[in-house]
């Protein structure tokens, strides 16, 4: 017997973690649902993997190589254009307007059962309406639907002037042009920038504070929650006043202290003195009704009294103050968040090793989920963390955020499944520490493209690849196959060991037939970046 505490005899590598190897080894997703494909012309029936689509390493190696590799060339393609892109728009198919005259027929139907009364069939008219507008959005189509309900009432109008506390900024007519301009006739340099949030208190190197007693932990937490329309803000501020419409790619990552900042890349060349004033100009007031003080707390807390579609007070039975009425009532903000002091901007052409350089730093996180980018390694850090946490906890995130009812607020949407005080908001959890939603910021213009296209163009390059030597790959109609998510414990669906090993066969028969048709080609471009696991579905 081995002595006590000694290393005991190395087993054999599991099959599920060599089959993960391997798929990682060769680029193909490691966690694909599978969906049942039926073509309805022939009658064939398959079962397809498809990539999980995982932006995170952790979760899935490959795919969240393959989306920062797309996200590489979104940006690297929008950055210095010289053309205006062109954006058309596809004219609307016979599906689309069925599935919209369908929807209008559900309204006028949901109008008369709201009149009348009925709410158990009000509530399945809008289910129905639900799934009908899930279905527009997945056949391509974009944009707002009418909302089902009217406004209860007219929206509060604010004062568009300037606060005192900030300086003016000049405006110009905003241009519709978004292509930077040249320079010497051969030079057309565009920006790198970075915004930070303000101080709330010293920090040491690692980000936790100095003194964390007078840290402002309140407006941290604010900031966080509202740092997304301080953004927007800035490019509006930044088009008025350069008077063209401004382009960017941005990311969002936290700092040390947990705090998020921007990195942005702006097409066209900006005087950095006018980024800095537009900086320092810019603000978002936060018109909600007052959230310092909490009505609830403990075990108190407001009850969902279903004859009045309202939560109500546990001792009085008096209905809440509804959001409509208490934002009615405001007469100052709640909050107003600006950008910090430090302010970095540099003028970068195209092409350029530097351009490389910064495009890889704008994508730098984008494979790691905000948990592991703001991973605490110190007791000072944890400290810091959960304070944040539980400030972030009681601070609400949008209009529908169930802690107003902690504030005796009822929010928009409440109803007898909402949880006082629990909302499910990315602002409020412990892995995200109020970072928005979204990582990357692309504006509508950059490229002219979105990143399904850039998808689209890479299996395009490919496939040209591939028939210039005589290789074509068939292409079905995507109108004759129908398609299903298979549901667990379905005993006709083969194992996801299988698919994802008939998903490597697959792609090891293109990555060779790509090679040799390189190789046939003389002068071929370089290998595009992967960016999918499985290319027919990519296609």
């Amino acid at each position: 017997m081995p002595a006590s505490g000694s290393p005991g005899k190395i087993r054999g590598a599991l099959a599920a973690e060599v089959v993960k190897a391997t798929a990682e080894q060769h680029g193909v997703c490691v966690r694909p649902f599978t969906m049942e494909v039926a073509d309805t012309g022939t009658g064939e029936l398959r079962y397809v993997p498809v990539p999980c689509g995982s932006t995170v390493e952790s979760v899935c190696l490959p795919c969240a190589r393959k989306a920062k590799a797309l996200r590489q060339a979104q940006c690297r393609e929008g950055w210095h254009l010289t053309e205006e892109p062109v954006i058309t728009r596809a004219e609307p198919t016979e599906t689309q307007t069925e599935l919209l005259t369908y929807r209008a027929d559900l309204a006028a139907h949901y109008r008369e059962a709201v009149e009348t009364g009925n709410e158990p069939e009000a509530e399945e008219l809008r289910a129905e309406v639900s799934g009908v507008d899930t279905e527009l959005r997945e056949s391509g189509m974009t944009g707002r639907l009418p909302a089902l309900d009217a406004p209860s009432k007219k929206a509060v109008k604010r004062s568009t002037r300037r606060r005192q506390d900030a300086p003016n900024l000049p405006r110009k007519k905003v241009a519709k042009t978004t292509v930077g301009r040249e320079f010497a006739g051969r030079f057309r340099p565009s920006m790198f920038v970075t915004l930070t949030c303000d101080t709330y208190g010293r920090v040491r190197p690692d980000g936790s504070p100095v003194d964390p007693a007078s840290y402002d932990y309140r407006r941290a937490a604010r900031d966080a929650v509202h740092f997304a329309a301080l953004v927007d803000r800035w490019w509006q501020n930044l088009r008025r006043v350069v008077g063209f419409d401004v382009q960017y790619f941005a990311t969002v990552e936290p700092q040390k202290r947990a705090a998020p900042h921007l990195h942005a890349a702006l097409r066209g060349a900006i005087s950095h003195d006018v980024i800095r004033l537009v900086t320092e100009a810019t603000y978002h007031q936060v018109w909600w009704p007052a959230h310092d003080v909490m009505v609830y707390g403990g075990d108190r807390k407001p009850l969902w009294e279903p004859d009045v579609r309202s939560f109500v007070d546990p001792d009085t039975r008096e209905p809440l103050t509804g959001w409509d009425d208490a934002v009615s009532e405001v007469e100052e903000p709640a909050h107003v968040v600006r950008f910090g002091e430090q302010v970095h901007s540099k003028g970068i052409l195209g092409g350029t090793e530097e351009a490389g350089r910064h495009i890889g730093y704008l994508t730098k996180y984008l494979t790691k989920s905000t948990g592991e980018v703001v991973d605490a390694e110190t007791a000072a850090q944890r400290d810091h963390h959960d304070r944040l946490h539980a400030e972030l906890a009681v601070t609400p995130c949008s209009p529908r955020c169930a802690v107003w009812l902690l504030y005796g607020i009822n929010p928009k949407g409440a109803g007898g499944k909402t949880t006082p005080g629990h909302c499910r908001g990315r602002a409020h959890r412990r892995t995200t520490l109020g970072l928005p939603g979204r990582r990357v910021l692309v504006s509508r213009k950059w490229s002219g493209k979105t990143v399904a296209d850039h998808k689209a163009d890479r299996m395009g390059f490919v496939l040209s690849a591939l028939a210039a030597v005589g290789i074509e790959k068939p292409r079905p109609d995507p109108e004759k196959l129908a398609w299903r998510k298979v549901e667990p414990g379905d005993p006709h669906c083969p194992p996801r060991d299988q698919l994802v090993m008939r998903a490597i066969a697959e792609r090891r028969t293109w990555k060779a037939e790509y090679e040799a048709a390189r190789l046939a080609a003389s002068g071929s471009p370089p290998e595009p970046p992967e960016t999918s696991a499985t290319p027919a579905l990519a296609a």
